[in-house]
């Protein structure tokens, strides 16, 4: 099995990103499995940026830990990633500006003098370093060649030939100085399928625009602008509309009005951009009107960390509301459920009639790793239902109904006019303040949200079939959870994994069905509270055991083998069994 990880370090600034994102394309080109992580300044530009890409012929599970290689354009990378560098890793860096120790091998390549020799300029350093980090590896420069000129193209010809001759020129110099250290080549192979490779922002937007969205309404908040950036350019090619609002609450308000009229409409924000939208996410719940919010999260609260990864936005999702403002929420594990799973959150919103808010993170919003390519016959596409010509004679917009699901009816549908108000109302729309019709109303709303709760598949099992302990994750802690999984399986430590790709409300049958098969629950989240883990417990009233991080960084699989470890040792104890049994 072939297995690296990359990590590239440097200044905001100096294309430490998109050195990345290339040398990521080449190894996905040559039909390896990816799978990246990036954390980069808040600042416009300066700061200290990294991006990393762990590369393999089997599938990728996580991020990795240990880095392979690391290439550093500055002392300061070294000094953060230093101590992250593989005992027997190599470290790429400029003897211009530092001397490093360590028990890796160090290769020094004058990153800054050979991009002053060949492009006159600082400019270029990234691709001198791409070009040395694919001569080490094995790839076709004629791959890499294709790749600057897919990036560069658009400026013209002199920029692509200055972009080749730094390529070229860092492809050299390993040719020119060897060095000692053994790692596996990764030239271009066969793959048995094809595949794509995208970020969850790309992937999640590609998916809305599958499921039917034809409107978008955003304003630019880290992470989740390029998903406006995307819709701005693709969206228009399906006869969709895409408007760049003053604000967030002018976002979900358009959004809520263009549903209204018949359209599936989306937008996406973060934490701060969400809580602006709570009022108005309360409109779509009283007047029932179905939209979609994707909220990738950063970590908070305020301003927080806005370019950091953290999964503490799950109670505003959740609970953020004044009154009863039942509504969905998912959240995908991985790039390729982000596709798949906008298409449930379309559906989930046009058959309970509800918002549904689609939670990912800076993490997977900007990881970008390769899947098959997509089927979308996968996820059959939901309509809202329509009334039929007989109930549009006496039209009840709220009508009482088994399911709490009534038909919604289109502007210019003849005997279809009805009151979309935020005011408690009656079946006709009316405004209505009884306690009767309130607490009907209530009961209404809700009964949609308890029906949506016996729905199959949002969740998704991994690991033994048979085991004492087990561990439940949601979001993008999916992959290193699976691979920590697989660690422990190898001591000989059986573990049952349970994803939840609906977290509220709680998928019922399949949690129950994991609860009665294990003794011990870990709940592994990116938070300081354990926000999933209290609402957790709390609905299914057993006891269970917190794993949270709240650095800014996602899990590392070894973390999770720790934990589950230290479960197995008997340092920790949470008997599921027996709260169940009373």
């Amino acid at each position: 099995m072939k297995d690296i990880l990359v990590r590239i370090g440097g200044e905001g600034g100096e294309g430490v990103i998109s050195c990345g994102e290339m040398l990521t394309t080449a190894f996905a080109r040559s039909s390896y499995d990816v799978y990246t992580f990036r954390t980069y300044p808040a600042e416009i530009k300066g700061g200290p940026a990294m991006f990393q890409v762990r590369a393999s012929d089997e599938v990728v599970l996580s991020q990795g830990q240990a880095a392979d290689i690391l290439i550093t354009f500055n002392e300061e990378a070294f000094q953060l990633h230093g101590k992250s560098i593989h005992p027997e890793g190599l470290l790429v860096y400029d003897p211009a500006h530092y001397k490093p120790e360590g028990t890796f091998e160090a290769y020094a390549v004058p990153l800054d003098e050979i991009t002053l020799n060949v492009v006159k300029s600082k400019l270029g350093k990234n691709v001198v370093a791409l070009g040395v980090c694919s001569r080490i590896l094995g790839m076709s420069i004629d791959l890499l060649e294709q790749m600057v000129r897919d990036r560069f193209g658009k400026k013209g010809e002199l920029v692509v030939a200055k972009n080749f001759e730094a390529l070229k020129a860092g492809y050299d110099y390993v040719d020119k100085h060897p060095f000692k250290k053994k790692l596996p080549t990764f030239e271009s192979v066969q793959s048995p399928f094809k595949r794509i490779v995208m970020s969850g922002n790309e992937a999640l937007s590609v998916g809305a625009i599958s499921a039917g969205c034809r409107y978008y309404g955003g304003y630019p908040i880290t992470p989740a602008s390029d998903i406006l950036e995307f819709m701005e350019k693709d969206l228009p090619k399906f006869g969709g509309a895409v408007v760049q609002t003053e604000d967030e609450i002018s976002a979900i308000a358009s959004v809520v009005g263009a549903s209204y009229a018949g359209k599936k409409a989306m937008s996406a924000t973060s934490g701060p951009g969400l809580a602006l939208m709570v009022e108005i996410l309360g409109l779509a719940a009283m007047s029932e009107i179905p939209i979609v919010i994707v909220d990738a999260q950063r970590g908070g609260p305020s301003t927080g960390l806005p370019t950091k990864n953290e999964q503490s936005d799950l109670n505003l999702a959740v609970y953020g509301a004044h009154g009863d403002a039942p509504r969905i929420v998912l959240a995908p594990g991985d790039v390729e459920e982000c596709l798949y799973y906008i298409i449930h959150a379309f559906n989930l919103s046009e058959k309970y009639q509800c918002p549904v808010i689609f939670l990912t993170d800076q993490s997977l919003a900007h990881r970008t790793q390769t899947f098959p390519w997509p089927d979308f016959t996968k996820v059959p596409i939901v309509n809202r239902i329509l009334p039929t010509e007989a109930e549009l004679k006496e039209y009840k917009r709220f009508v009482m109904t088994e399911n709490g699901v009534s038909p919604m009816a289109l502007p210019g549908m003849e005997g279809g006019c009805y009151a979309a108000t935020g005011l408690e109302h009656s079946e006709r729309g009316s405004p209505n303040f009884t306690p009767k019709m309130h607490t009907q109303m209530s009961a209404k709303r809700a009964k949609k949200i308890q029906v949506c709760s016996m729905e199959k598949g949002f969740t998704s099992r991994y690991g033994a079939k048979k085991a004492k302990i087990g561990i439940i994750g949601w979001g993008s802690t999916q992959g290193a959870i699976r691979e920590g999984v697989d660690m422990a399986a190898k001591a000989g430590i059986p573990v049952a994994h349970l994803q939840m790709k609906m977290v509220y409300p709680l998928p019922e049958a399949d949690v129950r069905e994991f609860l009665s098969s294990v003794e011990q629950v870990i709940v592994a989240e990116i938070n300081y509270s354990g926000q999933f883990n209290h609402i957790f417990r709390s609905h299914f009233l057993v006891p269970t055991i917190s794993l949270t991080k709240c650095e800014g960084l996602p899990f590392y699989a070894e973390e999770i083998f720790a934990k589950i470890k230290s479960v197995a040792a008997g340092s920790e104890k949470a008997v599921v069994g027996a709260a169940l049994s009373r």
